[in-house]
């Protein structure tokens, strides 16, 4: 697998959340010892799992990309009864989720966003983007941006209905996610590394 870990606190307790080839894994951060595992259907795994109201979304990885939200609490094997909500339309391969508020956004490789209620899994809304899509969303000064691999970014605004903010160009290809520090975000393509900020 490829993706970043995350560490939740599950009952005041930190859990150190790590999807991999065919499962996904919790682990006590300071021991190392597994708290539970899961087995999932895919493997290169690359989004980074998020969390939120009791719920852990993970995706799958390849070949069909699903995202799964699964209950935290668990111990051991966990059954599929722990598994929330599962979701196989037009989810990511490579981007992470987003969770912003009270809904999750994510963007397919083939570059079909959507916004997902985390309680059901189902879609709130989906816009067809342009481009593919390697990169993951980014929240940042009340904004998402979507930043696809031929360089062009759109900017949508959180919230139940697609609203189109901007649509930016860099014209080098983006693969890496970018970053926000203070006001600045931090882009990476292949021919360069960009700070962007309003003055």
């Amino acid at each position: 697998a490829f993706c970043t870990p995350l560490v939740v606190s599950v009952d005041g307790a930190d859990q150190l959340i790590i999807p991999g080839a065919f499962w996904a894994y919790a682990y006590e951060p300071l021991t190392g010892k597994e708290i539970w595992k899961l087995r999932t259907p895919g493997y290169s795994t690359t989004p980074r799992p998020v969390a939120g109201d009791g719920l852990v979304f993970i995706g799958t990885g390849f070949d069909v990309p699903q995202l799964w939200a699964v209950r935290l609490g668990g111990r051991g094997e966990l059954a599929e009864s722990q598994v929330a909500w599962k979701n196989d339309k037009k989810m990511p391969l490579k981007p992470s989720p987003l969770r912003v508020g009270n809904r999750l956004y994510v963007v397919s490789d083939t570059s079909t966003a959507s916004c997902l209620d985390p309680a059901t899994g189902q879609p709130v809304w989906q816009q067809r983007l342009t481009g593919n899509f390697s990169a993951s969303p980014l929240y940042a000064t009340g904004r998402i941006y979507f930043f696809s691999e031929e360089g062009k970014t759109t900017v949508v605004a959180p919230g139940d209905t697609f609203q189109q903010v901007a649509v930016n160009e860099l014209g080098e290809r983006i693969m890496a996610s970018p970053a926000v520090s203070g006001d600045a975000l931090f882009v990476r393509t292949d021919q360069a590394l960009y700070r962007i900020e309003e003055k």
